[in-house]
This record gives structure tokens, sequence and C-alpha cells, in this order.
């Protein structure tokens, strides 16, 4: 069997709000596998976020081990986080999180000047990623200009630039009408299956969780269940 490439051991994610204590997760014991498509699902408050946010090295655990491609990155510090992100993972939000006053050309390239990558090899990689996305010819258009479904999968071919082995979805389908919503899914699972991304998807729609290969469902910061598909 292959290594886990995201590993959670004993994650517990406690919030201070003023005097009180509120635990978010609580001992939470995952390994996600490379290729893999999971997909997490519970009610609102449940700590699917909060998941999610500690897998990227968007936040860090109050306790236990979250290891990355084997590394523990539960001590690292914020440039360490960074980089191996940067490097590593792609996210995809619900609200696609788009720079308004640039063109979607622009908005796909971001990330890659970020990580060095010069002008010739970036435009490059984002036509090729916008086309990819079916939206070629629309690339010179600013987000504003772009119908909800079409901002998502603008916010999709970000995610891929820097050709990340992960990709963490939050609620990708969650501001889109039902047509739109099953676009994405349907070219997320495509580059999970055709490119062999990792693709960890936090959702409540349980028709969408379930095109994923293992479901694991959290209550009240406690993985509850866990669902595997039949192949």
């Amino acid at each position: 069997m292959n290594k886990p490439i995201i590993e959670l051991e004993n994650v517990s994610k406690i919030y201070k709000l003023g005097k009180v204590n509120v635990k978010a997760l609580y001992n939470i014991n995952l390994k996600i596998y490379p290729k893999e498509f999971l997909a997490i699902i519970g009610k609102s408050g449940s700590g699917k976020t909060t998941c999610l946010s500690i897998m990227g090295c968007l936040d860090l655990p109050t306790r236990g081990k979250v290891k990355l491609l084997g590394k523990d990155i539960s001590k690292f510090d914020d440039r360490e986080l960074s980089k191996i992100r940067g490097k590593t993972i792609g996210f995809i939000f619900q609200m696609f999180n788009l720079i308004p006053t640039l063109t979607t050309l622009e908005n796909v390239t971001l990330p890659m000047i970020f990580q060095g990558v010069d002008k010739e090899k970036r435009i490059k990689r984002a036509k090729k990623l916008l086309k990819l996305v079916g939206l070629e010819e629309r690339m010179n258009h600013r987000p504003m200009e772009l119908s909800g479904g079409e901002q998502q999968r603008v916010a999709i071919a970000r995610a891929l630039a820097n050709e990340p082995q992960i990709i963490l979805a939050d609620e990708p389908t969650g501001n889109l009408d039902t047509k739109s919503g099953k676009m994405i899914i349907d070219i997320l699972e495509k580059i999970n299956k055709e490119k062999g991304t990792t693709l960890v998807m936090v959702t409540h729609d349980i028709e969408l969780a379930s095109r994923a290969n293992r479901i694991i469902k959290l209550e009240d910061g406690k993985i509850v269940k866990e669902l595997k598909r039949k192949k």
C-alpha cells in the first residue's frame, strides 16, 4: 500500500473565545492516500472546514500531529508552512476568491509568480489550464464579467497552477446552481482520475459526496462514520 500523502494523528483543535474553550476537532485520526478522492461531510459547526484548514497548512492543531508527504508539519513556522503549501496544495473555496481587478488569465498566473515561474512559462500554462476548464475564450474577462460557474472554473485552474499533488475544496459548489455545480464536480473528478491529483472535498451535499471514493462524516469535531464506494 502507498504511504499516506496526508496523515492526521490524534489531532485536536481548540479555539479560545474569551474565557470559553471551543473544541472544533477532537482526537481525529485520518490517513489520505495519493490519488484518492475523499469527501468530508457533516452539519454546520461539525469541524469540516477546520479539518481542511489543518490539512492545508492554513492552521495548526492544538494537539496531535499532521504529516504532509511524510513530514510532520505540526511544528513548522509560518515561512515553512507557506513554502510547502505553495508547492504541494491547491485550494478551491466556496466564495471563489478571485482578484476582481485582474483578468481570468492574470488570476491563474498569480500563484506561479510567487513560485518564481518565468512569465512565458506561466502564461503558457495558464492558457492550457483555462482550456482544460473550458474557458479559453474568456481569458481576458474579469471576474465580474463571468457567471458564478465560470468564476469557480477559473478558481480550479488557479488551484492547478503550480501542479499541486493535492487539491483541497471547501464547498466548491455551495454558491452555484445545480447545472454549474455538476460541471464543477465533473471537472474535479476528471482531474482526480486523469491527473492522479489527490482530492479532498468538504460538502454538505450527500449526492456530491457520493462521487468520492471514500466519505468521512464529522459530528461535534469527531469522525463518526466512514464509507467507501463500492468498485
